[in-house]
């Protein structure tokens, strides 16, 4: 039986068949370098099945041999790892002042990474379709003109997405229901890679469990600090989605009902009251002189020139957001009890202004001891 989001499915040859490839590149991804013996004693496959998977993974240039490992006890082993440089998968991250898209082979290794400026305050939801297919046919012509082939691309956006692709709300962006994977796929005449689409902070929060210095912790959380700010949570292995999959809006819990008004049209919520442009806003009040601003990288780099300099305006501003996060983050605590919550986008340029006043206020405001062991990192 294969296990899927509808339920237990009746499973036939081709479909175990490819369950096992995927456990065996996910175990070479995983333990490279790698031999089949490991492999079988760690899947409790065979080592007939693991020969004949290992095979095919080698045919289709996912997986390589890579010589002899001579320090083990018995004959020298053949040892595996990943191969993948016909291959390619691109992401791209919409934000309200930029377009940033990456391409990676399968072994993680960077082939491109592009920044575009874009005004997505200002943009009609037709126009930032037409920059964002118009960037990933860029993305995908420099790729496959390299003779690789594009598994896939994903597009994170920073509003609620449904399983189907389309964005219900992105405040910030002002869109509401754009059914931006469906367009995309149009855009780009159909291809015959997969299209998806997501909500930002659970893509940065899956990047954060399978890769880098916190990946594999069970329970964690990754806070997006731009325009926005939302969180994607990982419980017990487990990106947290919800019902239809809008879980995550901790920028849309009201902290302060007398708090400034928030693009979602309420007040006080935490995105008002903790995001960039609040910061923006109280750290740099004439940024705003000449109109809204539509480039926050240059006022962030401000910001922290400032902070660097001991100014005191400045300090007291990043201290005012680093409580306002704190809160944030004990709800948090209190109610999924994370491990680790990490500080993403600009605000991880930013910590080491932040992060004091953030865990003082976060240990005030979490019930369990010591918060709960939920640390707040960059």
């Amino acid at each position: 039986m294969i296990t899927t989001q509808t339920g237990p499915q009746p499973a036939d040859l081709a479909d175990v068949r490819a369950t096992n490839l995927a456990v065996v590149l996910r175990f070479v991804r995983v333990h490279a370098p790698c031999s089949r013996a490991d492999i079988a004693a760690s899947t409790g496959l065979n080592k007939a099945t693991v020969s004949s998977l290992v095979a095919e993974l080698i045919e289709r240039r996912l997986v390589r041999e890579t010589g002899l490992a001579e320090n083990r006890i018995g004959r020298p082993a053949t040892m595996l790892v990943l191969d993948g440089a016909p291959y390619a998968a691109i992401g791209i991250e919409v934000s309200i002042d930029e377009l940033t898209v990456v391409a990676v082979d399968l072994a993680g290794t960077e082939l491109l990474s592009w920044r575009r400026a874009f005004d997505g305050s200002t943009a009609s939801p037709g126009r930032a379709v037409s920059a964002i297919a118009a960037l990933a046919g860029r993305a995908v012509n420099r790729v496959t003109g390299q003779d690789r082939q594009v598994l896939g691309l994903t597009v994170a956006v920073p509003g609620l997405v449904d399983g189907t692709g389309a964005v219900r709300l992105a405040t910030t962006l002002g869109w509401r229901d754009l059914p931006l994977g469906a367009d995309l796929r149009r855009a780009l005449r159909e291809p015959a890679f997969e299209v998806t689409v997501d909500n930002d902070a659970n893509l940065a929060a899956l990047a954060e469990y399978r890769h880098g210095p916190y990946a594999g912790t069970a329970n964690l959380v990754h806070l997006t600090g731009g325009a926005g700010l939302g969180a994607g949570v990982v419980t017990d292995g487990r990106l947290l989605r919800g019902g239809r999959g809008f879980a995550g809006e901790l920028g849309h819990v009201t902290i302060d009902p007398d708090g400034p008004l928030c693009p979602c049209g309420r007040h006080g919520c935490l995105e008002a009251m903790a995001g960039i442009p609040a910061l923006i806003r109280r750290a740099l009040p004439d940024a705003a002189e000449d109109g809204p601003v539509a480039d926050f990288a240059p006022e962030v780099d401000r910001i922290r020139t400032k902070a660097r300099q001991g100014d005191p305006s400045t300090l007291d501003a990043l201290a005012e957001i680093g409580r306002h996060l704190g809160h944030g983050v004990s709800l948090l605590a209190n109610l999924v009890n994370p491990e680790v919550v990490l500080l993403g986008g600009y605000f991880a340029t930013l910590a080491p202004w932040l992060l004091p006043a953030a865990e003082a206020e976060l240990a005030a405001r979490t019930l369990a001891p010591d918060a709960g062991g939920t640390r707040l990192l960059a």
